[in-house]
Parts: C-alpha cells; sequence; structure tokens
C-alpha cells in the first residue's frame, strides 16, 4: 500500500476578493489517498480591497485547519512566503497563488515522486504534456522559456518551467534554505538554490489557467527584469545555507575547491582499507575518493546532510548512510570490530571529550584496524573561523599523541605538514579579518593553485593548518 504524506500548503495573498474563497474551498476539498493532512497558511499581505475580512471569515470557520498572519503592508510574495513557511509543521510545502490559475486538485500528482521516488522537491510544469491550459500570452511563455533556460545553464538541470507557483518541497529542506527574495524573484532564487544543494527535483505536468491582465494578472516585464537579476546574483552567491552549528555554508563551499579535497584524500589514501566508516561525512566531499569499497558507511548528525547522502547511494550497494553521534557509546553498538577503517576528518575539534569519542571509534574497528584524524594544528590560530564552526580547540601533536593513547591507540604515523600554505590564508581571514566564511575568489584560487601548493609545502618552514594522525588499535598483529 503506497505511504501517504502531509502537507502545508502556502497562500501568499493580496488583493484577491474576488478569488480568495474559492481558492480556499478548493485546497480545503482536496481528497487523496496520497494526502494524510492539509494545513493551510494564509498571509493576508497588506490587502486593501476586502480580502482580509474574507480570510477573517474562513479562519473562524475552519480554526483548526487555517492558519492566519497578516502583514501590515504589502511586502512581496517572497516575504509572505518566508512568513508562512515559520509555521509549517508538515512534511512538504507546497506554494499556492491565491488566483485561481492552478488547480489544488493537481497536488496528488505533486505527492506522488516523494512517495514513490524519495524526491526532495517537485515542481508542477506548465510546458510539459499536461490535460489543459489556457491560451494566453506568447510574450509572456517566451519570457519563461527564456528564464528557464538561463537557469538550465546555472545549474545544469533541464528545468521545463522554473516559473512555476507550484513548487512542493520538503519542509525541513526548504526551512533551511535563506529565502532572500521579496517579490516574484523568489522563483529563480528556490530553483537555482536546491539545485546548487544538490535536492533529487522532480516535475510533474499540471492544469493551468492563467488569467489576463483585465481580470486581475500581476505579473510583468519588471517581474522578468527581477528574475534575471536574481539568476546572475545567484551564479554568483553560494547562499545556500542557513547559519547553524555545523557551519554547513563552510562545508559547502569546499565543493569549489575539489583539488584541495583531493590533496587531502592522496595524503591519507594509502591508510585506507576495504571496509569503512566515515564520521562526520557531510554531503560527501570526502567520500567520492574513497569508494567503491567492500563496505562503506558515512555517518553524521545533520539530517539535510543525511538526507543528501541517502539521496546519491541508491546506485551503490556498498554504502549505507547512518546517525551516529561521535560522542555517545550508544551510537556505536550496531558496529563493534565491524570496520578496519574509521575516516574522521575535522570532526574531534568539535568535541569537549575527545578521549571518550575515540574510544567509541577504537570499539568499531577489528584487531588490525585504523583510525585516520584530520584536525585543525595549533592553537595560536584559532579564530572566528574556528569559532563559527564550533571548535573547542586546536591541537598541538603532543596533545592528539596523549587523545590517542588514552583512548587505546598506538600511533602509526603523524602528519604534521599538510596545507601549510593555508595558515596564511586562516591569520588572514580568521585573526586579521575576522571573516566567518571564505569567499568564492579565495575558493578558486585555492582550487586553481593547488597543484602549485603541493609542490612548495614540503618548502615551507611551518607547520601545517592541519594535523593527521594514523593509529593502530592498540594490540594489533600488524606489522
Amino acid at each position: 500500500m503506497d505511504r501517504s504524506l502531509s502537507l502545508s500548503v502556502i497562500m501568499p495573498v493580496y488583493n484577491e476578493v474576488y478569488t480568495i474563497e474559492k481558492c480556499i474551498e478548493r485546497v480545503l476539498a482536496v481528497r487523496s489517498s496520497h494526502i494524510s493532512e492539509i494545513e493551510l497558511i494564509v498571509v493576508d499581505d497588506g490587502s486593501t480591497d476586502g480580502t482580509k475580512e474574507i480570510l477573517h471569515k474562513y479562519k473562524e470557520r475552519y480554526p483548526h485547519q487555517i492558519v492566519f498572519v497578516e502583514h501590515g503592508k504589502n511586502k512581496g510574495k517572497g516575504s509572505a512566503v518566508r512568513t508562512a513557511l515559520e509555521s509549517a509543521k508538515n512534511d512538504v510545502c507546497i506554494i499556492q497563488d491565491a488566483d485561481l490559475e492552478y488547480n489544488p486538485e493537481d497536488f496528488d500528482k505533486l505527492v506522488v515522486p516523494f512517495i514513490k521516488e524519495n524526491a526532495d522537491a517537485v515542481f508542477g510544469s506548465r510546458f510539459i504534456i499536461r490535460d489543459y491550459a489556457r491560451v494566453l500570452y506568447y510574450r509572456h511563455a517566451l519570457m519563461n522559456r527564456f528564464l528557464t533556460f538561463l537557469t538550465n545553464l546555472i545549474t545544469d538541470l533541464n528545468y521545463t518551467d522554473m516559473e512555476t507557483c507550484y513548487k512542493a518541497v520538503r519542509t525541513g529542506l526548504l526551512k533551511s534554505i535563506p529565502l532572500r527574495s521579496n517579490g516574484f524573484d523568489l522563483e529563480p532564487e528556490i530553483s537555482i538554490k536546491l539545485a546548487k544543494r544538490g535536492a533529487h527535483i522532480f516535475e510533474v505536468p499540471i492544469s493551468y489557467s492563467g488569467r489576463t491582465r483585465q481580470e486581475g494578472k500581476k505579473i510583468g516585464w519588471k517581474d522578468g527584469v527581477m528574475a534575471f537579476i536574481t539568476l546572475l546574483k545567484y551564479l554568483l552567491i553560494d547562499d545556500i545555507y542557513k547559519d547553524d552549528e555545523y557551519g554547513s555554508h563552510i562545508l559547502t563551499s569546499l565543493t569549489h575547491a575539489p583539488k584541495f579535497s583531493q590533496w587531502m584524500a592522496d595524503t591519507i589514501k594509502p591508510f585506507v582499507g576495504k571496509r569503512v566508516l566515515e564520521i562526520g561525512a557531510g554531503i560527501g566531499n570526502m567520500t567520492g575518493y574513497f569508494i567503491p569499497k567492500k563496505k562503506y558507511v558515512v555517518s553524521d548528525l545533520n539530517e539535510n546532510y543525511l538526507k543528501y547522502m541517502r539521496n546519491n547511494c541508491k546506485n551503490k550497494p556498498y554504502l549505507e548512510v547512518k546517525k551516529v553521534d561521535l560522542t555517545l557509546q550508544q551510537d556505536f553498538d550496531w558496529c563493534k570490530e565491524q570496520f578496519d577503517t574509521v575516516i574522521c576528518l575535522n570532526v574531534l575539534e568539535h568535541i569537549s571529550d575527545d578521549v571518550a569519542a575515540l574510544k567509541n571509534i577504537c570499539t568499531a574497528l577489528n584487531g588490525d584496524g585504523r583510525a585516520i584524524i584530520l584536525v585543525p594544528q595549533n592553537q595560536s590560530l584559532y579564530s572566528s573561523l574556528d569559532a563559527v564552526v564550533g571548535h573547542v580547540k586546536r591541537y598541538s601533536t603532543e596533545q592528539l599523541r596523549q587523545s590517542m593513547i588514552a583512548s587505546g591507540f598506538e600511533v602509526e604515523q603523524m602528519i604534521t605538514d599538510f596545507n601549510k600554505i593555508g595558515v596564511l590564508s586562516w591569520v588572514l581571514n580568521g585573526k586579521l579579518m575576522r571573516r566567518k566564511h571564505f569567499s568564492r575568489v579565495q575558493l578558486k584560487i585555492l582550487n586553481s593553485l593547488t597543484w602549485l601548493f603541493r609542490i612548495i609545502n614540503p618548502l615551507l618552514p611551518w607547520n601545517g593548518l592541519s594535523l593527521i594522525c594514523v593509529g593502530k588499535k592498540a594490540g594489533s598483529t600488524e606489522t
């Protein structure tokens, strides 16, 4: 039997006195075996034509189904969506304009890919085969196709209708994306940011009954210009994670330096075995350099990362995704002595009791197992960049050695010279400029010059930005 899910329908409203009642009734009348519950969140965006009074009436009539929020003045569709999103509590959010151009009966089509394909987002397209569509403005459609074409160039996806109102997105995912647009430029912003987050996006055909300008259609050529500007903006800016305790915005920025990640992978790859547990894998920046393996388990605490990784391991039978808290002993009960390698990169420095965390790693290793631990080096370099991602400390060689020994490891190798050139950038950005992130220009320079940094790295007379320790389980029979 098919699963069902719950919907939060977000309805921004501005001066729709003639259509709002019918639109609300259509939403509340939706019945589908795929939809277990519908909550309707209506945001009146400063209406002055009597719409507000109608909404109050419906709120009183349906107090348990409608959440009603008011803006004192008109702020735009994007602003209304942000306001509504704060109240959303169901599995999936879908945006519903109040002008009756889109038919809520299509909700059933929109939820199916979430259930059958584990979609992250589903767009209702007016341009793939559908039941019907009202014939309207050619130039409007032409502009839509042009903006969709530009979006596809930027994202390397094949959207057919970027400007569609019907965008259904998993609520947790949508809430984790910073939405900045106030008007109709929300459409390209969501489309690009979902793509940059690696979301699994589907399209389904929907019916469409567009209205004319005489009937009150609000979108015009100025909105097209704003959409174009928004596309250029988010081509250049990776504003795709809200600030959180995981430092997601910094982690994501590293995807723009794959050659640097390759350098890190090449450094530790000689120590990686065939059965691997990766702690704090994030969105898999490093994972791709080590697979395929006989068994590879990626883990993290961030649910957004875990969902991303689950979507990307469907055709990799050797790859498994688990939520693992390095500080909880019970999170390792399932994997005692199952792995010959545990990779833990840029995680230990977040934990106050690092010995307890390393003991948990030790339990996951078989008799000859190795732990590969990478941490930031040199406490004197501690800066705003450390603070923003929650680093408890930076390590010295002796500190990490003592923690490894105390948790049941023998130190096989200590690599102190990884990424010496990074010290200069860290001091500049974190100590002198007190930045909380790296600029995209800097990351592009890092990526393009990594080949040079690898050559000159041994020549620089100081320790590296990171410290890598390879530890064997104490009592290992391996020589």
